[in-house]
């Protein structure tokens, strides 16, 4: 029951996103387009954080797809680690686009430009249009998926900026102050790029096998010193697989381990967000005279 619930719910969530990325992908191709045709940097920015959307779409459906290929004799933990090799490189194009759209904003503001507002505008009603049907088709899926919630807060955030291009198209329109749009677009750039350094900073920890954000490990390694029988912990390393996916390994010293310390391990990993635990128990010095190869 459980196993047929699940891939009922895996099925829907990968329809939601299909469709939402068909449709978001699809306006993007047409938004840069017309940013080039209007002159427009505030809309090409837009863009670029319509990319996000995109990225952050096709990771959610990646994820979910990469995720139901089993684990084999190559790739012990499956290819569950494509998904944050993926979200790098994205993340460090999305960090190219913005510094670039930083970069023609001031060149802009030195040598104003042309601005096609009513092309501006009307593109921008049909993203405002796009992002808020996205987010109808997101928002079922988004209570039980974090895949699906994750992409669900990318685009809604989008709407904001949507409404800013708008509103920067009707300033223009009206007053014919250029270098609003050149403004509006840095600070649309400014908005995308410490989004993307954070999942950049998030990917590569995740790759270097760095310790789980949020995760203490000296108040872990003090809850398993803890434990009755331990008297010492060392070779405590915990990273992840993938994003929300931790391990941990450990050697524990002990003199007479009880029946139940594995199992309270365990729960202390559990605890901390760790779904997957391998501890060895050892005997007091067992690990002596080989210090050079341990680790803190």
């Amino acid at each position: 029951m459980s196993e047929h619930g699940h891939s009922h719910g895996a099925n829907a969530s990968t329809r939601q996103l299909t469709l939402a990325l068909g449709l978001t992908g699809t306006f993007l191709v047409v938004e840069v387009f017309y940013a080039f045709i209007s002159g427009s940097l505030a809309l090409l920015s837009d863009a670029g954080h319509m990319l996000t959307d995109v990225m952050a779409l096709a990771l959610s459906l990646f994820a979910i797809r990469i995720g139901q290929r089993a684990a084999d004799r190559r790739r012990t933990f499956g290819y569950r680690r494509a998904e944050i090799l993926a979200a790098a490189v994205n993340a460090g194009a999305l960090f190219a686009i913005g510094m670039y759209i930083l970069f023609e904003a001031y060149r802009r503001l030195r040598e104003p430009v042309e601005i096609q507002s009513t092309t501006m505008l009307t593109v921008a009603v049909l993203g405002l249009i796009v992002n808020v049907i996205s987010a109808r088709i997101l928002v079922g899926g988004s209570q039980g998926s974090l895949n699906v919630k994750s992409a669900y807060l990318e685009v809604v955030s989008d709407l904001l900026g949507s409404v800013a291009v708008i509103v920067g198209a009707l300033l223009i329109r009206f007053t014919g102050l250029t270098w609003i749009d050149p403004v509006l677009g840095a600070l649309i750039g400014l908005w995308v790029l410490p989004r993307t350094w954070t999942l950049l900073r998030a990917s590569v920890n995740v790759l270097l096998e760095g310790v789980p954000e949020g995760l203490d490990l000296d108040v872990l390694r003090g809850d398993l010193a803890a434990l009755p029988d331990v008297t010492e912990v060392h070779d405590l390393h915990v990273w992840s697989v993938t994003s929300g996916e931790h391990n941990l390994t450990a050697h524990l010293v002990t003199n007479t381990p009880g029946p139940d310390l594995l199992a309270r391990v365990h729960e202390v990993a559990e605890r901390h967000g760790i779904e997957h635990s391998t501890v060895q128990l050892e005997p007091p010095g067992a690990h002596a005279g080989h210090e050079g190869h341990l680790h803190p």
